[in-house]
């Protein structure tokens, strides 16, 4: 259940390696909390590369990466969840839930024109009134 954490890991070479990640990313869109995890991966991506000016992730970038994906993991909801913003139980301590938002505002308006097909999935995963719980 949920994301691999190793396998986001911050790009250090060209724009070769970078793709693969990319590609990566996108070809473990199977499962609900995958998809979660990829998405938050590329906004974070593209908010750090735009106001850090960094190739890859910073470690501030990083953290709250590395951070986002434990609680996916963690939710008590597993595949059942509704995205995080309508989600009742908030996994986010309120510093870590001060950078997200930060991160979505940025990076949500630009991901429709980047990440088209991403962008409606999530949009349709968004679109569930309650998350349900399901049995284990």
């Amino acid at each position: 259940m949920g994301a691999d954490i190793n396998r986001y890991r911050p790009p250090q070479g060209g724009k070769e390696e970078k793709e693969v990640i990319r590609l990566q990313l996108l070809n473990n869109i199977n499962t609900r909390t995958k998809r979660e995890g990829d998405t938050v991966a590329l906004m974070i991506e593209m908010y750090c590369r735009r106001n850090h000016k960094q190739t890859g992730l910073c470690e501030k970038c990083n953290e709250l990466l590395q951070y986002a994906l434990q609680c996916l993991e963690r939710c008590p909801f597993g595949e059942g969840k509704t995205t995080c913003a309508k989600c009742p139980v908030h996994c986010y301590q309120p510093q870590m839930r001060q950078q997200i938002r930060a991160v979505m505002r940025y990076s949500g308006p630009r991901m429709v024109l980047r990440h088209p097909l991403i962008t409606i999935r999530h949009l349709l995963d968004g679109r569930r009134k309650k998350p349900v719980k399901l049995a284990k």
